[in-house]
């Protein structure tokens, strides 16, 4: 989109609903309806979010939460966090092999919960001891750090990191 908005912190986001905000702009323009999207999800969670129309279509980006005013902020954090709802994973109670599948039981923060993944690549994990899993119908799942999982969770979930 060549006339993209950058938003500055000259500019203000206000709630909606339904998890979508307002922009207005330092001009006093009004975009409103805009659902924020984060361009990058897994690697900069609190950079490079992109406000769309209910089009689909880009209206305005921002490079950096940390640069806008801390009211607005909080409004697109608020909203992504709706948005992007990962449950994390406490407990692995079962995870188990058949058909190419991944099948998984486990207790998150939210209640026990069992899905598939399809390839093993689909299970990531970081330095720091993060682990990240997209299942078969594309919801994600996280680890906080899997050094701190019980040790009959550890031993289910090592053959897989």
């Amino acid at each position: 989109m060549s006339d993209r908005i950058y938003v500055t912190s000259s500019d203000r986001i206000s709630e909606y609903e339904n998890n979508l905000v307002t922009l207005t702009l330092a001009d006093g323009t009004v975009i409103g309806e805009l659902e924020p999207r984060r361009l990058f999800p897994v690697s900069r969670e609190g950079e490079y979010i992109t406000l769309l129309d209910q089009g689909g279509v880009e209206r305005a980006l921002i490079r950096k939460l940390s640069e806008l005013e801390p009211a607005s902020a909080e409004v697109v954090r608020a909203s992504l966090s709706g948005y992007y709802l990962v449950p994390e994973i406490v407990r692995i109670i079962d995870i188990t092999q058949k058909y190419g599948l991944i099948h998984w039981t486990c207790e998150t923060d939210r209640g026990i919960i069992k899905f598939d993944v399809l390839r093993g690549n689909d299970i990531k994990h970081t330095q720091d001891g993060r682990v990240r899993i997209r299942d078969s119908n594309d919801n994600r799942y996280v680890i906080s750090d899997h050094r701190r999982l019980d040790k009959k969770s550890r031993a289910k979930l090592t053959i897989y990191l």
